[in-house]
C-alpha cells in the first residue's frame, strides 16, 4: 500500500471522533472502529481525487498491511489463548486449591493468598479470574469471606497486574499500539505512571491486612460473617441472601454457574500443583530467554537492547515452549488425550478472536490517522496554537479514557482508540516531555473504566470466577475503584507538573492511605 500522507486539517479528526461517538452511543466497539477507518479512507480518497470504492479497498489494504506488520503478536495471542485453556482443564488449579485449603484457616490469610495468587497469574486476565476464583472459592467460603469480596479480589488483581506485567497479552497489545514511541520499551516506561494499577494493588493489600471494609462491601461481609444485625444495622438490603449465607453458598452470575467454570470443576482431573506451576514458570523463563535470543543477546548485544529488538517473537517462542511442557506433562500421564489437548488448543484460539479483531481494527485506525491524513500533526499544532498546557494532559486523558472504557466495557478497545491519538498529540518538545505520563494515564483510565463497567468481560469473569451475583459485584466494587480513581486524578496532576514517576507514586500512595483512613473514620461514625 503505497500512499503519500496528506494534511487534511479539521477533517483529520473525523475518524477518531466517529469511532469514539459510535462506541459511546452503541456500546459496540467493532463497528465503531470499522466505520472510523472507513471515514478516514473517505477523507483521504476524496481529497486525492478518488472515490468510495477506492476507500473501501484501502480499508482492507490497511488491515492486511497491519496484520502482516504484527504477525508475531497475533501468533503469540493465539498460543497464549491455547495455553490458558489447556492449563485450566488439566486439573492443576483444583490440586493447588486442595493444597492451599489445608494450610489456610483464617480470613486474613485467605484474602492475602487470593491476592498473591492473582498477582502470580499475570499472563491473561480471563485466565486469572477463572483460575484463581476456582482455586480460592472453597477456601474463602470456609473462612466466611463473602463472594462479593472474593470477586473484588479477583477483579482488582487480574487486569491491574496484566497491564503492568511485561509478559502478558495486555503488554504486547499496548506495545504494538505505541510502536513509534518505542514499543515494548515505551510500555516499560509507562509502568510507574500506571497509577490505577499500582494503587489498586496497594488498596487490595491494605484492605486484606487491616480487615477494613466500607459501603456495600461492608454489608456483604457482615452478612457472610453472620453479624449484620450487630455491625450493619442498615444491611436490610439483600436479606434474601441469608439462607445462602447459612449454607456457605452464593449463586453465580444470573443464578447459574458459568459453563466454563462448570467444565473446569467437573472434569475430575487428577492434576497436581506442578501441572499449574510448570507451564506458567516455563512461559516466564522461556519468554525472557526467547526475547534475549531473538534480539542477539547471545551474540554480544546488551540485554536491554536485545529484549527490545523483537519482543513479540521472543514471547511467541516462550509460549510455544510452555505448550510443549504442558503436552509433555499431561498426555503421557493421561490427564488428557492428544485429541482432548488439541481440542483445548482450538478452543483457546477461539477465545482470542474478539481481542484480535479489536486489535486489527485499532491498528488500521491508527494507521489511517497517523500515516495518511495527519491527525497527530494537526491536533498537536492546534494544542500548541491554543496555548493549552500539556501539564494537564495526563489528568485529562485519564478522565477521557475512564469514561470511554466504562461506556464501552472494554479496556482493549479504549486504548486501541486513544493510544495512537495520544502518541500523535505528544509531538514537539513540550508534548514529548509528557508522552510517557500521558500514555500511562491512558492505560490507567482504560483499566479503571473496564474495572467498573457492568458490561466489561473482565468484570463478568470476576463475578463468574467467584460465583457471585454480577450486579452485586459491581455495586460493592464501585466505591473502592472510584476512591482509587480520584487519587489517581490528583496523581496525574502531580505527574504533569513534576514529570517524575517516583514523586508521583509517592504522593499518590500517601493520598490513597489518607483517603482510606478517612473512609475508615466515616464508616465508624456511620455504625455508631
Amino acid at each position: 500500500m503505497n500512499v503519500e500522507m496528506i494534511q487534511a486539517g479539521w477533517w483529520s479528526i473525523l475518524p477518531p471522533l466517529i469511532a469514539i461517538t459510535l462506541a459511546l452511543v452503541g456500546k459496540e466497539v467493532y463497528s465503531s472502529l470499522f466505520l472510523g477507518i472507513l471515514s478516514g479512507m473517505c477523507v483521504y480518497c476524496f481529497s486525492t481525487g478518488g472515490n468510495i470504492l477506492q476507500a473501501v479497498r484501502y480499508v482492507f489494504d490497511m488491515m492486511a498491511m497491519k496484520i502482516g506488520d504484527n504477525g508475531y503478536m497475533i501468533i503469540f495471542l493465539v498460543l497464549l489463548g491455547s495455553l490458558v485453556v489447556v492449563v485450566t482443564r488439566s486439573g492443576g488449579s483444583g490440586a493447588y486449591g486442595q493444597w492451599a485449603g489445608k494450610r489456610i484457616g483464617k480470613p486474613r490469610s485467605a484474602k492475602l493468598a487470593t491476592a498473591v495468587l492473582g498477582l502470580l497469574i499475570f499472563v491473561d486476565d480471563g485466565f486469572n479470574c477463572l483460575t484463581v476464583g476456582t482455586v480460592m472459592r472453597p477456601i474463602t467460603d470456609k473462612c466466611r469471606i463473602s463472594r462479593e469480596k472474593l470477586a473484588y479480589l479477583l477483579d482488582a488483581t487480574a487486569a491491574p497486574i496484566c497491564i503492568i506485567a511485561p509478559i502478558s497479552s495486555w503488554a504486547v497489545a499496548v506495545a504494538s499500539e505505541v510502536e513509534e514511541a518505542g514499543g515494548l520499551n515505551a510500555f516499560l516506561r509507562t509502568i510507574p505512571y500506571n497509577l490505577y494499577a499500582i494503587l489498586t494493588i496497594v488498596m487490595v493489600f491494605f484492605l486484606s491486612i487491616t480487615d477494613f471494609d466500607f459501603g456495600p462491601m461492608k454489608r456483604a461481609e457482615c452478612r457472610q460473617a453472620g453479624t449484620e444485625e450487630d455491625m450493619c444495622p442498615k444491611a436490610g438490603l439483600h436479606k434474601g441472601m441469608d439462607k445462602n449465607r447459612k449454607a456457605g453458598i452464593q449463586k453465580g452470575t444470573d443464578g447459574i454457574e458459568d459453563s466454563a467454570v462448570q467444565r473446569e470443576e467437573a472434569t475430575g482431573k487428577k492434576g497436581t500443583v506442578l501441572d499449574l506451576v510448570a507451564p506458567i514458570v516455563t512461559l516466564i523463563v522461556c519468554s525472557i530467554l526467547g526475547m534475549a535470543y531473538v534480539g542477539g543477546f547471545f551474540q554480544g548485544r546488551s540485554f536491554g537492547e536485545a529484549i527490545g529488538e523483537n519482543p513479540t517473537a521472543g514471547l511467541t517462542l516462550g509460549t510455544f515452549a510452555a505448550l510443549v511442557v504442558a503436552i509433555t506433562l499431561y498426555v503421557p500421564r493421561k490427564l488428557m488425550g492428544i485429541q482432548e489437548f488439541m481440542t483445548g488448543v482450538i478452543d483457546g484460539i477461539k477465545t482470542m478472536i474478539p481481542a484480535l479483531t479489536i486489535l486489527i481494527l485499532a491498528w488500521a485506525l491508527g494507521g489511517v490517522c497517523r500515516e495518511m491524513i495527519g491527525t497527530g500533526e494537526f491536533v498537536s499544532r492546534f494544542v500548541t496554537g491554543a496555548h493549552l498546557s500539556f501539564r494537564f494532559l495526563p489528568a485529562l486523558v485519564f478522565v477521557v479514557a475512564a469514561f470511554l472504557s466504562f461506556s464501552m466495557g472494554t479496556a482493549w478497545g479504549t486504548f486501541g482508540i486513544l493510544l495512537p491519538i495520544v502518541s500523535m498529540i505528544c509531538v514537539g518538545t513540550e508534548g514529548a516531555a509528557v508522552l510517557i505520563p500521558a500514555l500511562g494515564a491512558t492505560l490507567a483510565g482504560s483499566v479503571y473504566g473496564d474495572h467498573c463497567s457492568p458490561i466489561s468481560d473482565t468484570t463478568i469473569l470476576a463475578s463468574t470466577g467467584a460465583q457471585c451475583d454480577h450486579l452485586r459485584h459491581v455495586e460493592t466494587q464501585l466505591p473502592y475503584a472510584t476512591l482509587v480513581a480520584v487519587v489517581c486524578f490528583a496523581g496525574y496532576l502531580v505527574a504533569g507538573f513534576t514529570r517524575n514517576p517516583w514523586v508521583t507514586i509517592g504522593v499518590s500512595v500517601v493520598l490513597l492511605l489518607a483517603a482510606c483512613k478517612m473512609a475508615e473514620r466515616w464508616q465508624k461514625r456511620k455504625e455508631i
